[in-house]
């Protein structure tokens, strides 16, 4: 029996034709929903608590007696006669390569300026994570942690900054001289920065700025810029203590993705980024300011930690930053990229994926 003939094809050919059309169609469908699951991602907002300020998913956290506090203090007041050995080599880059990668879609680097300031470069969009080109985080000039190695790369000689993500108000995360400068430099960069911390840029003539809640996204050319949870606190003066927020973030885009941890202890909420968002081609993570363990371990990650935490987000490289550039706790300078290696050495990460770099050094990813 011959198959019926329809407007010149067969039945059996039909059928055929309409399930390949319908395959596509499933097939674009699902390329859509990935193209914008970034977006859909939900993430629960920024626990308050009674007081009204910004808290923790696990509530306030311990920093330690005063038995702790003030000692650990009084040794910060001491750190200008602190010995630099051990903190991490200066390998000065001139931007150069930088500069002329800027417009450059198919390049992607990622360059260590020094402390967690990052500068990242992806899909021909380039951005900094917390800069801070000061030598003293610090209210007061001479006071306080003072800075053991200089920027990697001088200010006048980066490429043109499309924009900045800010981790939270502390002055070695969020240092204003340093963002007027940037600003001052080009007043399309912009600005992101977790609540409530829009007034104190504003203050200072920066205006170009975006507040952003946990789970908040925003969009810049063709990537996705995503404020994310993360376990710290924020504090600049007596009175603002936990006023304002602070976040991780994850920069997304059609091939790449980055993620930067700001400053945070460890916390459950690495493994739900990493379900959501994961996995991370790389991932910036801080290794540093973990001892004494009483005050420091449950708003900074030790080496150890920041492994576990890179694992949990799916990163399929770990650079190391937040340690050795001030001096801002009591571990030897030279410790924690040692054991950031020694914890990774067994795991899927090893020695080739987990990367300590020389400040102003620059990799592409």
């Amino acid at each position: 029996m011959r198959p019926t003939v329809f407007l010149g094809i067969t039945t059996l050919r039909r059928i055929k034709i309409i399930t390949l059309l319908l395959g596509l169609i499933c097939i674009s469908f699902i390329q859509g929903t990935r193209a914008n699951e970034d977006t859909m991602a939900n993430f629960t907002k920024a626990p308050i608590d009674s007081k009204g300020l910004f808290t923790n998913v696990k509530g306030e956290l311990s920093q330690g007696g005063l038995n702790v506090r003030v000692p650990f203090l009084l040794r910060r007041f001491g750190t200008y006669f602190r010995s630099s050995d051990g903190a991490p080599t200066l390998s000065k880059n001139d931007g150069a390569i930088l500069r002329a990668n800027a417009a450059d879609e198919l390049t992607t680097t990622v360059t260590w300026v020094g402390h967690a300031t990052v500068l990242v470069q992806m899909h021909g969009v380039t951005f900094l994570t917390d800069p801070i080109w000061s030598n003293w985080p610090s209210p007061m000039p001479y006071i306080g942690p003072r800075r053991f190695v200089e920027p990697g790369i001088e200010i006048d000689n980066l490429p043109a900054i499309d924009f900045v993500v800010v981790s939270h108000n502390h002055y070695d995360h969020l240092d204003l001289p340093t963002l007027k400068k940037l600003a001052a430099r080009d007043a399309n960069t912009q600005f992101f920065v977790p609540l409530g911390n829009a007034r104190l840029l504003n203050s200072q003539g920066i205006n170009n700025v975006s507040e952003m809640d946990w789970g908040d996204t925003a969009t810049y050319k063709n990537l996705t810029i995503h404020c994310l949870p993360t376990q710290h606190w924020s504090k600049r003066s007596i009175s603002d203590t936990r006023k304002s927020l602070w976040a991780s973030w994850a920069v997304t885009g059609p091939k790449k993705r980055f993620y930067f941890a700001g400053d945070t202890g460890y916390f459950p909420g690495f493994k739900e980024i990493g379900e959501k968002l994961g996995p991370f081609d790389v991932a910036a993570m801080p290794i540093g300011a973990y001892e004494p363990t009483a005050m420091m371990k449950a708003s900074h990650m030790d080496p150890k930690e920041a492994v576990m935490a890179s694992l949990d987000i799916k990163a399929d490289n770990v650079l190391a930053i937040h340690f050795g550039t001030f001096d801002l706790s009591d571990e030897p300078l030279a410790e924690p990229p040692v054991l950031f290696k020694e914890a990774a050495a067994s795991t899927t990460l090893g020695e080739e994926k987990t990367w300590v770099f020389e400040i102003g050094e620059t990799r592409e990813f």
